[in-house]
């Protein structure tokens, strides 16, 4: 049968606990920055009552973050948010990663909106770090009415800072592709929606924004021809239909308008008016943040915590617990360093019915934690981790962990920037038993077998987020 989606075993749980995520420790009074007692937990989402709220991220790890542009699952129960609750679903990236959410038995495909969406007590927002393709957001809504989405459009907020997506943004991603097979044999696996090329645009200063669309029509078709015929130079098989993207354009902006806010004051209200719960949606993994990645083989933003700061315009005072959501194991798409790959296990052995919406196959390998506790201790510092997929174990007699690196013989205290260098690395692996038994309707610590819940002491002691 199918994996129950409301499976997650966060790290050392503890009876009595109640959160959104079930059996979470107690936050350690160490492990929080600004704060010297821990916070007691309050139902469903954590945050903190009586002055500025807290808000409470979820990001995805997914182990070695080797997840190349694509998103994670995530099942979220009804009782997520509540009423009075924000969802800020988008921080950074666009349509290039994907959440499956199951509610209620029913399963919703998510790219561009907030998996809060479905919550009909809680305001969904996307924020300044997005870039969004306004195709791309109707079409996505469109087949979630299908499933039984409703009212999303008088649930969802939109920055107007956040970047567009153009379609030939999209079309150059593939041509870029193309071109990096042809010239170095290799690419880097994107997922061709523009999300690359639309980074490129905001750095460059020559990109355009929902605010643009929503102001002067006139100047905006002024400006998105002059960035069209700027990318027919640099590609000249490059075909844009400028006149009818332009009046597509002109169609979605109605659209959206009645859903556009300031999003900084939008932000500054949520934080500091009546208190609220407000869970902050990650996707993409850690290691293809753009700045701490295994670069080139990153996606084009920084998909870590910072990015929550710099994508929604939340300080960083008011960040409160960091949940880091991981695999079990470790997998990637695409190319790149993967030092535990283990090339002698088929991609279809581990998969599952959760696995992402692309559908890319996955390279698997064994958990790789060496570059957790010794790598990137600051860009991947969470409060708590949440162990998914951990029933995909349940088949092996035995099951390694990687715990640190060498190189050259030596042990190394860091992870390599430099792909070559990391390429070359030695794994240190520890070896634990398997249970070699069906987890799969595990509910409660004391349904999974010792050795499962030795795996995940292991894991936690050795990251320390305990």
């Amino acid at each position: 049968g199918q994996r129950p989606p409301e499976l997650a075993l966060p790290l050392s749980p503890a009876p009595g606990h109640s959160t959104a995520l079930p059996w979470l420790p107690p936050r350690s009074p160490q492990l929080l920055s600004g704060h010297s007692t821990p916070a007691q937990p309050t139902p469903h989402l954590p945050s903190a009552c009586g002055g500025p709220t807290r808000v409470t991220l979820g990001e995805e790890r997914a182990w070695r973050s080797h997840r190349s542009n694509a998103g994670g699952h995530t099942c979220l129960p009804r009782r997520t948010a509540g009423a009075g609750s924000l969802t800020p679903g988008g921080e950074r990236g666009g349509n290039n990663a994907g959440h499956t959410v199951v509610v209620d038995g029913k399963e919703y495909d998510f790219h561009l909106l907030p998996s809060g969406i479905i919550n009909t007590k809680a305001v969904s927002f996307i924020g300044n770090g997005v870039v969004i393709h306004l195709p791309g957001l109707f079409e996505e809504a469109e087949k979630n009415e299908k499933k039984g989405l409703k009212d999303w459009e008088k649930r969802l907020i939109i920055s107007d800072r956040a970047h567009l997506v153009f379609d030939f943004h999209q079309a150059v991603d593939g041509l870029q592709e193309v071109q990096r097979q042809a010239q170095e044999g290799k690419n880097i696996g994107t997922t061709k929606k523009g999300i690359g090329p639309t980074y490129s645009s905001k750095a460059a200063r020559t990109g355009l924004r929902i605010c643009d669309l929503l102001s002067d029509f006139d100047e905006f078709s002024s400006r998105f021809k002059n960035l069209a015929h700027q990318h027919q130079s640099m590609f000249p098989t490059l075909e844009i239909d400028i006149e009818g993207q332009l009046k597509r354009l002109k169609g979605f902006a109605e659209r959206i308008r009645p859903m556009v806010r300031d999003g900084v004051y939008f932000m500054y209200e949520a934080l500091h008016g009546p208190p609220k719960k407000i869970l902050v949606e990650g996707a993409n993994a850690a290691l293809l943040d753009i700045d701490f990645g295994t670069y080139p083989f990153v996606t084009s933003s920084n998909c870590t915590v910072g990015g929550v700061c710099t994508g929604l315009g939340i300080p960083p005072q008011n960040i409160g617990d960091v949940y880091g959501v991981v695999k079990a194991y470790t997998t990637r798409v695409g190319i790149g360093a993967f030092p535990t790959e283990q090339i002698n296990v088929s991609p279809e052995a581990l998969r599952t019915p959760w696995e992402d919406r692309e559908a890319r196959q996955r390279c698997q390998g064994w958990g790789d934690i060496a570059d957790h506790f010794v790598g990137l201790p600051g860009p991947l510092a969470f409060h708590r981790l949440a162990l998914t997929k951990l029933d995909i174990l349940d088949v092996l007699g035995e099951i390694k962990v990687g715990i640190s690196y060498k190189l050259n013989g030596k042990r190394i205290p860091y992870f390599p920037a430099n792909q070559e260098m990391l390429q070359k690395v030695e794994v240190e692996y520890e070896t634990l038993p398997g249970w070699k038994a069906d987890t799969t309707g595990a509910r409660r610590w004391e349904d999974l077998p010792p050795q499962a819940q030795n795996y995940i002491r292991f894991v936690e002691n050795h990251v320390g987020v305990a």
